[in-house]
């Protein structure tokens, strides 16, 4: 996890977050590690991991086909995430 980073986006809909994730995976060398319901309004977010200039390539091109076919709500990266954060979000340590 030490050079890993953490991107997240959050959409409209398990469709546009399938949507995103092909596009995802495709685009550059990052690991989908799942996706989690949010509470109410049937949003979703999208957990990847790689290296920083994948991910960002990689949340660009889903950001682009999940507005396709829903809203995208917020997209974040986070370059070195802490150790711990690593239980939470799928990462190992």
């Amino acid at each position: 996890m030490k050079h890993c980073a953490l991107g997240i986006i959050e959409v409209r809909g398990l469709v546009a977050a399938v949507a995103a994730a092909d596009t995802a995976a495709k685009t550059a060398g990052v690991t989908i590690l799942g996706y989690e319901p949010t509470k109410g309004s049937g949003l979703v977010v999208l957990k990847i991991c790689g290296e920083v200039s994948a991910v960002a390539a990689a949340l660009e091109a889903a950001r682009e086909q999940a507005s396709k076919v829903s809203t995208v709500f917020a997209i974040r990266i986070i370059a070195r995430p802490h150790d711990s954060l690593g239980r939470y979000c799928g990462l190992q340590g």
